[in-house]
């Protein structure tokens, strides 16, 4: 292989840090450091190459590039499932795609259906590694959530993800695999409308993995869909964010905030003692200079924690000057967790004073809770018995033939 088709296969992220917290009378130590390498692939993802880098490795086996595009088509198009089924492509270009590449190496070891038909997959990679992605549908959209690390660095006390701290990145094919893996549990006359990227993971400590997979998403290509369906999630690296803006893409950014101020929100949010509201506010206006897209702001409502009215009215004189949305989120339940949501007065109580000061705001819709896939509560874990509340489905791995 070449190096294009090897570029992310090696990564140079690293982090290293210690947070001791004291909150509702239990204490919570993080403790991450490692260099974040990817064990190699026998076979790597075809989805690893872009389609020039893809039409690239087709010409240097004297087969014209437009096979290329035929073979993309055939991966985000015609959702299927092994090189075999491309049936417009030569039946030795065919074999020479099955030799050198894979198309689901991951196994999918777990698959639950909620009860408001949100469905959860749990992924083995090839290196042993375990991640998540969920699929949730409203009438009118069918929006996915994906993952970018195996695991967390950024510590957010009150997140599944970041429990075990942070093993690795994904590569752009690992990122790709679990929106190809999603678009598939959907019925032929369904299409995949929005995704965000606010699975395990902090996106934007992985962009380069993360820009080339989603411009294969958006790509007419590839899925087709347009950045202004696409939102990135982000703890708030404000060199990150301004490297996000210049992109040129309309992603929308979602900042997660959760916190008016620096005391509480370097207690809630580890790596905010080396940032600073401040600096995650001007990095966040300066994307909405640059991409004129509004930011989301979200706020996590941990019942006597962050919920009062006193932090309501602080983060909407921070937020009153700037064009801004809030999406509250009470706290979804995490097994070894203490937090807790408030009740819905409080959360009513704190819409309104945000509203009273101009600040448009809504409350997250819960989706997929009774299977642990809701906003906080995928984490890294080996296979473990489905919630008796859910239906867990076997489902077949997916492997070239």
């Amino acid at each position: 292989m070449g190096a294009r088709a090897q570029q992310n296969s090696r990564f140079e992220f690293a982090v290293c840090y210690t947070a001791r917290l004291s909150l509702c009378g239990t204490t919570i130590m993080t403790t991450t450091t490692l260099s974040v390498d990817a064990l190699p692939v026998t076979r790597p993802r075809v989805t690893e190459l872009s389609r020039a880098a893809l039409a690239e490795w087709c010409i240097e086996r004297g087969v014209p590039g437009y096979r290329a595009d035929q073979i993309r088509r055939w991966i985000f198009g015609k959702r299927v499932r092994s090189f075999t089924e491309m049936h417009d492509i030569p039946a030795s270009l065919r074999t020479q795609l099955s030799e050198a590449f894979s198309l689901f190496p991951a196994k999918i070891v777990q698959h639950l259906t909620a009860r408001d038909q949100t469905e959860k997959l749990l992924l083995e990679l090839h290196d042993g590694e375990f991640i998540e992605c969920v699929l949730m549908r409203e009438p009118d959209r069918r929006t996915i959530c994906i993952s970018t690390q195996v695991g967390c660095a950024m510590g957010c006390v009150f997140c599944a993800s970041g429990l075990q701290g942070l093993k690795r990145n994904l590569t752009t094919g690992e990122i790709l695999e679990q929106v190809l893996l999603l678009d598939r549990l959907l019925g032929p006359d369904e299409r995949i409308t929005n995704l965000v990227v606010m699975g395990i993971g902090e996106p934007l400590a992985n962009l380069r993995a993360l820009l080339p997979a989603l411009d294969s998403v958006s790509d007419k290509g590839g899925l087709g869909l347009g950045a202004r369906r696409i939102t990135i999630s982000t703890v708030g690296l404000p060199e990150k964010i301004r490297e996000l803006a210049k992109t040129g893409k309309a992603y929308n950014l979602a900042v997660s905030l959760h916190a008016p101020n620096n005391a509480l929100r370097t207690q809630l949010v580890p790596v905010n003692e080396k940032i600073g509201i401040d600096e995650v506010l001007e990095a966040a206006d300066d994307f909405f200079a640059e991409t004129g897209r509004r930011v989301t702001y979200e706020y996590v409502l941990l019942s006597g924690l962050n919920d009062s009215p006193q932090e309501a009215r602080e983060l909407a004189r921070r937020l009153q000057s700037r064009i801004a949305h809030v999406n509250l989120i009470p706290m979804n339940g995490v097994t070894d967790l203490p937090f807790v949501e408030p009740t819905a007065p409080r959360t009513n109580e704190f819409v309104a004073i945000l509203e009273s000061f101009g600040i448009p705001a809504t409350v997250r819709k819960r989706k997929g809770a009774d299977i642990d896939a809701a906003c906080g509560q995928l984490r890294l874990h080996q296979l473990s018995p489905a919630p008796a509340s859910s239906d867990a489905v076997d489902e077949p791995v997916l492997r070239d033939e």
